[in-house]
């Protein structure tokens, strides 16, 4: 059995929450290329992919640079309303505080991630901050494809750990 088939057994009961979360690692991968942490997120609302986008922080020197806070910005955008209630993230690492509150905000129905963020990661990291009494809660579920954004992670960090010649 290769990793894939083994992958898609161990979510067999939503083989799509995979083709989501693979969409959000290819867009880690492009933040990779860019010396971007590799965090890559999709907004899915009615079964397809609304928007995509990838952490561009340093290229663009934007607080708001997160991957899932410019998906999220992308599908309010293409549906013209802040309201994604009808929206899911598929974010490849634990969300932050701003991108969390982002979600609460912005009425996410659920956000699927890859990885815990033990330095920001306010969902089940530092703190649960969707537990909280807000107006809306979103659900969510962590470890999706774990081991591959870990993988990337961790290759971004060793290189650029590595001396400079």
């Amino acid at each position: 059995m290769n990793q894939d088939q083994d992958i898609t057994m161990k979510y067999q009961e939503n083989p799509k929450k995979i083709k989501f979360m693979k969409a959000a690692l290819r867009e880690a991968e492009k933040a990779f290329e860019k010396a971007e942490v590799p965090v890559g997120a999709v907004v899915v609302c009615d079964d397809k992919i609304i928007a995509r986008a990838h952490n561009r922080r340093e290229q663009k020197q934007w607080i708001h640079g997160h991957a899932e806070f410019l998906a999220m910005m992308k599908a309010a955008k293409k549906k013209g309303s802040w309201r994604l209630d009808n929206c899911s993230v598929y974010v490849t690492m634990e969300p932050c505080p701003m991108c969390a509150g982002a979600m609460i905000q912005a009425r996410i129905g659920k956000v699927y991630y890859g990885v815990r963020d033990p330095k920001s990661g306010v969902v089940s990291s530092l703190t649960q901050l969707f537990s909280l009494p807000f107006n809306h809660h979103v659900e969510f579920q962590e470890f999706l494809l774990e081991n591959e954004s870990e993988k990337l992670l961790k290759s971004f960090f060793k290189q650029l750990r590595k001396p400079k010649k």
